[in-house]
C-alpha cells in the first residue's frame, strides 16, 4: 500500500517504520523542519552555552523511559540503536535529597518492589504495611477498578506518608495529572506492568543521549534507507477521496495516517468534514467532537548550572508545594551532559514560565543546598492530555482508508512515549 503518515512525532515515526516495515510505501510529511514532536532536541537553540561558556543542547523537555517500555526499546533496536548505550538503567527509584523515600532492590520482579518497600527509609511498619496491604488489595482484583474513580480515592487506605513520597510523584509523573483529578483505572494499569509485570519492567531508564537521537533521527535514517520518503517544512491540511483512496498534494495515497497533536488532526479533519461524503462527514465530526473534550495539562523542564552542582543520583525526587513545583531533578552531568547542569521537571505545572524558574531556583537552594543559574525553561503548554476518569478518547479508525495514532488515542496508557509508539505500530498494522 501507498501510505501518508502526517506528523513525524515518536507515533508518526514509529506507524512509517512498522509499515515500511510490513512492505508499505510510506511517506511522512511533517510541517515543521524538526521531527520527535513533543520529545526531541531543540536544535533550533543556537549558540545555547552554560555560564562558564560550555556548549550544550537542550530537549524540550527531560523524559525517562522504564523497562516496561517494550515496543518504544524494541523499535529503538529495529533501526539501530542500543539501548544499553543510550539510556541508563537504574533500579526503580524514589528517594529524595535527605535519602528518605523508595528504591526497589535487584530481586526478581515482583520481589524488587517488595524489597524496596520493606526497606523504604523513613517508612514507619505501619506506612509499610499500609502499602503492603493495598498493593495485595489491587493485584487480587486484577489491577482494576471503577473507570469513576481517581487515584487520590483509589490511596485513601494508604499512609499519609506513602501517598506523599510515592503515589503523588508516581501519578504525577506517568499521567501527568494530580492524583485527586488523575485516572485510578489507568494509574493501575501502569502500576500492574511496571511494577508486578514484566521482569526488568519497573527498571528507570534515564537518556545518556539528546531526545532526538534517541529515536528520532535514527527511524529517520532508517527510514530513508529502506525507501520511505520524509518531507519536512510541508505542511498538510486537506485531502480528498480518489476512488478507494485519497487524493493529497498531488498523489493518490490508499491510506492517510494522521500522526499530528490531537487539535491540529481535529483541525485538519474539520475542513475535510467540510467536502466530504455525507457518511464520511458524519464519522469525521464524531470523532472531532470526542477529540475536543479531551483536556491538557503542562509540562515545564527548568535547566539550571551550578560549577558544583552534583545530586547523590542521576535523579532525586523533590517535596512539591504551590511555592516549590517541581516533582523530580535530574542530574545531567551523570547522565552524559555536562558537569553542573540539572533539569527540573515541573508536571501538570501552571504560571508563566518566569514565575516557575524563579520559584525552581529557591527550591532547588531550600531542598538541594545549591545556588544555581538558570539556563533556559522550556513550557510545553500541551504536553499530555489530561488523564481523568471515564476519559472517552478518539479511537484509531475515523474512517475507511483514514486512521490517527498518538498518545492522546484510545488505548490502555497514558501520554506517555510507549502509549504514542504503541499507538503508531497499531495504526500501521491496522493498514493490512
Amino acid at each position: 500500500m501507498k501510505v501518508a503518515i502526517i506528523g513525524a512525532g515518536w507515533a508518526g515515526l514509529a506507524a512509517a517504520v512498522t509499515a515500511t516495515q510490513a512492505g508499505h510505501n510510506a511517506t511522512v510529511f511533517e510541517a515543521s523542519n524538526s521531527i520527535g514532536g513533543r520529545a526531541r532536541a531543540l536544535k533550533h537553540l543556537n549558540n545555547c552555552t552554560l555560564p562558564d561558556a560550555t556548549a550544550i543542547t537542550l530537549d524540550n523537555g527531560q523524559h525517562i523511559l522504564i523497562g516496561a517500555y517494550t515496543d518504544t526499546l524494541a523499535l529503538m533496536r529495529q533501526v539501530g540503536l542500543e539501548p544499553d548505550q543510550a539510556l541508563r538503567d537504574l533500579p526503580m527509584t524514589l528517594r529524595f535529597a535527605d535519602g528518605r523515600g523508595l528504591q526497589f532492590t535487584g530481586w526478581p520482579t515482583p520481589l524488587d518492589a517488595l524489597g524496596g518497600i520493606l526497606g523504604a527509609r523513613g517508612w514507619s511498619l505501619a506506612d509499610k504495611a499500609s502499602l503492603l496491604r493495598v498493593a495485595l488489595g489491587w493485584q487480587m482484583n486484577g489491577f482494576t477498578c471503577a473507570a469513576s474513580l481517581c487515584v487520590a480515592d483509589l490511596c485513601r487506605q494508604l499512609a499519609p506518608r506513602v501517598q506523599a513520597e510515592l503515589i503523588e510523584p508516581l501519578c504525577v509523573s506517568a499521567l501527568n495529572t494530580p492524583a485527586d483529578r488523575a485516572s485510578a483505572a489507568v494509574f493501575l494499569r501502569v502500576m500492574k506492568d511496571a511494577l508486578f509485570g514484566a521482569q526488568g519492567g519497573s527498571r528507570l531508564l534515564l537518556p545518556r543521549v539528546d531526545l532526538s537521537a534517541l529515536f528520532p533521527d535514527a527511524a529517520a535514517q532508517w527510514l530513508q534507507q529502506h525507501g520511505a520518503q520524509l518531507r519536512l517544512g510541508q505542511r498538510v491540511t486537506a485531502w480528498q477521496p480518489q476512488g478507494k483512496g485519497w487524493q493529497m498534494d498531488g498523489q493518490t495515497f490508499d491510506a492517510i495516517v494522521l500522526a499530528t497533536s490531537a487539535s491540529n488532526a481535529a483541525l485538519a479533519l474539520m475542513n475535510h468534514a467540510q467536502t466530504a461524503s455525507e457518511s464520511i462527514a458524519f464519522k469525521v465530526q464524531q470523532w472531532v467532537a470526542i477529540c475536543q473534550t479531551l483536556r491538557f495539562e503542562a509540562i515545564a523542564t527548568v535547566y539550571a548550572w551550578g560549577a558544583n552542582a552534583h545530586l547523590a543520583q542521576p535523579m532525586l525526587a523533590l517535596r512539591e508545594s504551590a511555592q516549590q513545583p517541581a516533582q523530580f531533578v535530574f542530574d545531567r552531568g551523570q547522565l552524559g551532559g555536562p558537569r553542573g547542569l540539572l533539569a527540573f521537571v515541573v508536571s501538570a505545572c501552571h504560571g508563566d514560565r518566569a514565575s516557575l524558574q524563579a520559584q525552581v531556583l529557591a527550591q532547588a537552594q531550600t531542598q538541594l543546598d545549591l545556588s544555581l543559574q538558570a539556563v533556559q525553561t522550556v513550557v510545553e503548554k500541551r504536553a499530555t492530555f489530561a488523564c481523568t476518569p471515564d476519559l472517552q478518547r478518539p479511537a484509531m479508525h475515523i474512517a475507511p482508508g483514514l486512521l490517527a495514532c498518538g498518545d492522546y488515542i484510545a488505548g490502555p496508557y497514558p501520554a506517555t512515549l510507549e502509549g504514542a509508539v504503541r499507538s503508531g505500530i497499531a495504526a500501521a498494522k491496522a493498514l493490512g
